[in-house]
């Protein structure tokens, strides 16, 4: 009797685990269900402190955007120089997106398109890299 309620125990517990950690994984983690959308902006004055922390506080704003599932900016990192590696741009931003519809209704939000407004002045030139997990 000891073993058989120990064994349903054990059994209860690890199907308890199981959906525990299958619940709390976030969508953008499962394989295929996320998108990223990666921009990298050169600045018109590369050596203005000032133009470019104003635009990584506007591509901060851009996190206010429901469909946005996680956000991140950066800077050109002091790595080592190879040819590889383009290290001309001044400011990124990564946003990772649940799917294609979110990333969509990303570039038509009111705060998106209010940010290029106010904040397009700052740069040059623009790319933009957006892949789907595989």
């Amino acid at each position: 009797m000891i073993k058989s309620n120990r064994r349903k125990f054990i059994i209860t517990a690890a199907g308890l685990v199981a959906a525990t950690a299958a619940n709390g994984t976030p969508i953008m983690e499962k394989k295929g269900k996320y998108l990223a959308h990666q921009v990298y902006f050169w600045l018109k004055n590369p050596g203005s402190t000032e133009d470019r922390a104003q635009l990584i506080a506007g591509i901060k704003t851009l996190r206010k955007i429901e469909t946005v599932r996680k956000l991140t900016v950066g800077v050109v990192a002091a790595t080592e120089k190879r040819e590889v590696i383009d290290d001309t741009w001044g400011v990124s931003e990564l946003a990772l997106f649940s799917d294609v519809a979110g990333e969509a209704a990303y570039q038509v939000h009111p705060i998106h398109e209010d940010f290029i407004k106010n904040y397009s002045h700052l740069w040059s030139k623009v790319v933009i890299y957006d892949s789907s997990e595989v």
